[in-house]
């Protein structure tokens, strides 16, 4: 019983070091832990929340069909009649189709080794292309953040656009664009900035896309070259496929073989030769860019 006794006693004087006077013992020892505690992180900004449910209906609402004034003679079909050059890309969309019965494309990266090689070009056709075909919805996305054209092609306004999204300035709805064409939406390059690696890096592109593909049948993502730059290599971490542009004699054969080294280990779903002479074609009277 005096074993008893001294253990009840032993827990009594301990409870009161932990209360009443005991009370610094507590925050001496609160004080110890807090300073073996690590430095608080600084606050990482995050995205804006959204207002509205992320729905194809919210999308559709947020994205009002806007005026676009095309360049008659680049954006093939907008205004031109039909020819050899609106043939070839539906051509190309329909290997594309044929790829992805074999693998999971729906992301495509439109890229090549050097500037003037038409890359803009054969992205923005194909994605209108691609909703010629009733049903289709694609996304063209001008990831181009150095040189961006392709608002300028559509006859729209160039921003706010992705870059405004990478910086965690704008949400998806905001920067997304609809035209005349009827289910082509557009994500313009969006405002200049200096760090578009650093941009293009910081993990928001691949969650951009991963948000908006349930929403497309396609993506075409146009980009810089992959030869001098590291942005093509970075942007098709978040793609499914690559889609080199070259152009015909004029494309040197190592430049095409460098842009080519840049994405191995990735899928390389094409290679689009562009510029080909329309008199080499079975239907002649086309003399603008083309593909071969």
């Amino acid at each position: 019983m005096s074993r008893i006794h001294d253990a009840l006693k032993k827990a009594e004087l301990e409870k009161a070091a932990y209360s009443g006077d005991g009370g610094e013992l507590s925050a001496a020892r609160s004080a110890k832990t807090a300073e073996a505690a690590p430095p608080a992180s600084p606050s990482v900004a995050t995205m804006p929340s959204f207002a509205a449910p992320f729905t194809l209906e919210a999308l559709l609402e947020r994205c009002p069909v806007g005026r676009w004034s095309p360049d008659p003679a680049t954006m093939l079909f907008f205004h031109q009649e039909e020819g050899v050059a609106q043939e070839t890309f539906r051509t190309l969309r329909s290997r594309l189709f044929q790829i992805r019965e074999k693998l999971p494309i729906k992301k495509i990266l439109v890229t090549g080794s050097t500037g003037n090689e038409g890359k803009s070009f054969v992205a923005a056709n194909l994605a209108q292309a691609m909703v010629q075909q009733r049903g289709q919805r694609a996304l063209l996305v001008d990831a181009d953040l150095r040189r961006p054209r392709l608002h300028s092609v559509l006859g729209t306004s160039a921003a706010p656009g992705l870059s405004d999204y990478l910086m965690g300035n704008s949400e998806e709805l905001a920067v997304m664009q609809r035209g005349p064409m009827e289910n082509l939406f557009f994500l313009p390059a969006g405002t200049v900035v200096a760090n578009p690696l650093e941009l293009i890096a910081n993990g928001r592109m691949s969650l951009l896309l991963s948000r908006v593909e349930q929403f497309f049948d396609w993506i075409i993502v146009n980009s810089p070259p992959a030869v001098g730059v590291s942005d093509a290599g970075q942007l098709a971490n978040s793609c499914d496929g690559v889609l080199l542009v070259v152009r015909s004699n004029a494309t040197p054969f190592d430049l095409a073989q460098r842009a080519r080294d840049e994405f191995y280990g990735k899928k390389i779903v094409g290679v689009v030769l562009n510029g080909v002479d329309a008199g080499s074609l079975s239907h002649p009277g086309y003399n603008d860019d083309i593909l071969g």
